[in-house]
């Protein structure tokens, strides 16, 4: 009976993992309507949900259960579960859409296929746009509204994660008219659902860390093995395993250096010129110079020598496809991109054919290259070069050479700005360098007297000229990588080898450790710069997120490296696999403003919890991989089997260690993630494709702590083989979902 009930369970419980699994590609082609009301909003979906429900309840009965922890950390499904059935059949969900001035009732549902009537009237007093200081980029958005009903009246404002509450009923701010004038507020009233959902995150959050407290629990066993206790095991296998001659003009280093300092609005925020120049040429030529020239001096020499620069051979193609089909070396000039005859863009006809709706390969490669022949163009007409402020208080904007400055400017300031640009270009045409850098200063002056509060801190210029020069992530991962492989190399030819060299082993032990250290310690300046420039911690997208799993990756491998040695190697490996990712993959490593929903501290816990879950459990790919080349690898005689299931034991117990924090950390990152949903978007769990994996993940990891339920994972070669599988989960929750599956999510 008891093993009847313990295959049905196992089959629901694979059933469900694919069911959400496919549900997030069905989502991707059939859109998110129809996974919500087919799949996830179905009742064969809540009945395969209670079954499990069910089936786990009865076989914890018949396998008379009496650890506390786990009693506790099951009940807690049970009640989420059940919270989450209560706010599937009761909460009440829709949209208000308010302009000002103007009282309603109403809210839609079913993407406004219905209308319904709430029971008090919203009028929406005001409501106003708070934006990035001297940018446009929203800030914030705040609608000031009075409730009323038949018994009282009451005035409050709704804001990105600040909730108006009445009567049960929440409202959210989720979005507004385009002209300011009309605001969207979510509403939601789920009393009981949230209420009881939450005590089952509480009870979930608290059997979490006790299961890695209890005195009596499997993972203080671990801890207690005789393998680490007296490291014979670990010792055995750790010490065994453990240029083009310039031709264009530009600006001297000095003149083109002190350009390069001047302030701009660059991606809605106020950065030196410097980080656009260092943008500029990395979209160009795939790097931040060009030959001997610094990203400033390719800036200023299409600025004020253009002529000369179309014919630089700067512009990188990146695809074959282009280059074969127009008959194009790999790297161009933009006179190349023009018919010497009769002048025409040679580019345009299949430019054309893409926003006609052809997106094949060839045309999005295509568009790809005129982005960067636009971005060229641009600076002729100065749209780019938003440097010049003027307003008062809040209430600043920057304006280009050529932009049409307000009447409200004296004339004096009009002038200024409309005929600097004019007299740099004679200045440096003219080789009068000490009159060009006299007008650079110029312009500082009138930054420094109009720029205001826009203008960024002293502290945060310098960190920003400092990571500009730096380029972290590119020269990490090669240490790392290299570092990784030296180390892995050199130990498994101690595996091989006879003599055992104790004094090189010592010397390459400490120097590993160094290095890491110094690693670690640049990474960390890496990412304080990042927070001190943008002024929000680093983890708000793709690239910073990959940063912070190779910082908690090196952490925890110098954090338990007196135990276990092998987790250098282990740390080099993944930490320079994520710098080597965010350096190679398509992540933009650029400092924008954050959107305002992800303006809240519960972001840095959920985000920074789920980054470590992700680390630890990176390492226990490194154990099962390994082991698995280790027992590939090696000939399998009968006086050797022993040693090879002895490193597969400890490889198996350090992996247990690290897989044991790792399920905590991404259960709690999980509640902490439904809690801040709540509180932006008005529901704790959205079924976005993020969700769904992450919640994939842990249901797939899970799977190898039930050792006495399933006991084929007490052998270390197949629980080996499986955490090495099972690391095709992280890579899905991240990678597939951010640059294929998208979803609210995405951005991250």
């Amino acid at each position: 009976m008891r093993q009847k009930i313990k295959r049905s369970i196992t089959t629901l419980y694979v059933t469900i993992i694919i069911v959400m699994a496919a549900a997030t590609f069905i989502e991707y082609s059939k859109g998110t309507q129809f996974v919500s009301t087919h799949i996830y909003g179905s009742w064969w979906f809540c009945m395969l949900w209670g079954a499990l429900a069910i089936g786990t309840i009865t076989y914890i009965i018949k396998m008379r259960m009496h650890s506390a922890t786990l009693l506790l950390l099951h009940t807690s499904f049970i009640v989420i579960l059940t919270g989450a059935l209560i706010t599937h059949l009761f909460a009440i969900k829709g949209l208000v859409h308010i302009r000002k001035g103007i009282t309603t009732n109403q809210y839609i549902v079913n993407n406004g296929k219905e209308i319904k009537t709430l029971p008090f009237n919203i009028r929406l007093n005001n409501f106003n746009i708070i934006y990035n200081n001297g940018t446009s980029a929203p800030k914030d958005y705040i609608s000031y509204i009075t409730i009323t009903d038949d018994k009282q009246s009451k005035d409050g404002y709704i804001s990105i994660n600040n909730i108006f509450t009445y009567n049960f009923v929440r409202l959210y701010q989720t979005s507004y008219d385009d002209d300011g004038n009309g605001t969207y507020l979510t509403i939601n009233s789920d009393p009981y659902g949230i209420a009881i959902s939450y005590t089952g995150y509480a009870l979930l959050f608290f059997s979490l860390i006790w299961l890695l407290i209890d005195p009596n629990g499997s993972y203080r066993k671990l801890l207690k093995s005789p393998l680490l206790k007296k490291g014979m095991l670990c010792i055995m296998f750790l010490c065994g395993f453990s240029s083009v001659t310039q031709a264009a003009s530009t600006l001297p280093d000095i003149s083109a250096n002190k350009f390069g300092k001047l302030d701009i609005m660059y991606n809605n925020r106020i950065c030196p010129i410097q980080t656009f120049a260092i943008d500029f040429t990395e979209k160009l030529y795939g790097s931040s110079s060009y030959n001997d020239y610094s990203a400033e001096q390719v800036l200023t020499g299409f600025i004020f020598w253009n002529d000369e620069w179309k014919n630089e051979p700067i512009i990188k193609i990146k695809d074959n496809t282009i280059r074969k089909y127009f008959g194009l070396p790999k790297y161009i000039s933009i006179n190349q991109l023009f018919d010497k005859n009769l002048g025409w863009y040679i580019l345009g006809p299949t430019v054309q054919e893409y926003y006609q709706g052809n997106h094949d390969k060839l045309h999005k490669a295509v568009v790809e290259v005129d982005d960067k022949v636009q971005l060229i163009m641009s600076l002729r007409h100065g749209e780019p070069f938003k440097i010049f402020p003027y307003g008062k208080g809040d209430n600043i904007i920057w304006y280009s050479p050529k932009a049409q400055v307000p009447k409200s400017m004296d004339t004096d300031k009009s002038m200024f700005v409309k005929n600097i640009f004019t007299l740099l270009n004679q200045s440096a045409h003219s080789g009068d360098y000490n009159q060009f850098n006299s007008l650079i200063a110029k312009i500082r002056i009138y930054q420094e007297q109009n720029g205001g509060n826009t203008l960024p801190s002293v502290t945060q210029i310098i960190a920003e000229l400092t990571y500009n020069k730096i380029p972290f992530a590119n020269i990490l991962f090669m240490i790392n990588i290299t570092m990784g492989f030296i180390t892995l190399f050199y130990y498994i030819y101690r595996l091989t080898s006879i003599k055992n060299n104790r004094h090189t082993t010592k010397i390459i032990s400490y120097t590993s450790i160094i290095i890491m250290l110094l690693s670690f310690i640049a990474l960390t300046y890496c990412e304080i710069l990042r927070w001190i420039i943008s002024k929000n911690i680093p983890m708000a997208n793709g690239y910073e997120t990959m940063l912070l799993l190779a910082w908690f990756v090196m952490l925890f491998s110098l954090i338990f490296y007196h135990r276990f040695k092998i987790l250098i190697t282990f740390g080099f490996l993944m930490s320079g696999f994520f710098l080597l990712v965010s350096h190679i993959g398509q992540m933009d490593p650029q400092i924008t403003p954050i959107m305002p929903v992800l303006s809240s501290p519960l972001l840095s816990i959920h985000v920074s919890i789920i980054m470590m879950s992700f680390a630890l459990l990176s390492l226990t790919f490194i154990c099962g991989l390994t082991a698995l080349i280790l027992y590939v690898t090696h000939r399998i005689k009968h006086d050797e089997k022993t040693i090879i299931d002895n490193q597969l034991s400890s490889l198996y117990l350090l992996s247990k260690i690290l897989l044991y924090p790792a399920m905590s950390a991404l259960g709690i990152g999980i509640f902490v993630g439904a809690i801040w949903a709540n509180i932006s978007w008005g529901q704790y769990w959205s079924w976005d494709p993020k969700e769904v994996w992450a919640l994939i993940t842990f249901m797939f990891y899970a799977i190898v702590l039930h050792k006495k339920s399933l006991p084929v994972f007490n052998s270390p070669l197949y629980y080996h083989i499986y955490t090495t599988l099972a690391f095709a989960m992280i890579l899905m929750t991240y990678f597939g979902v951010n640059y294929f599956l998208g979803g609210m999510h995405s951005y991250a």
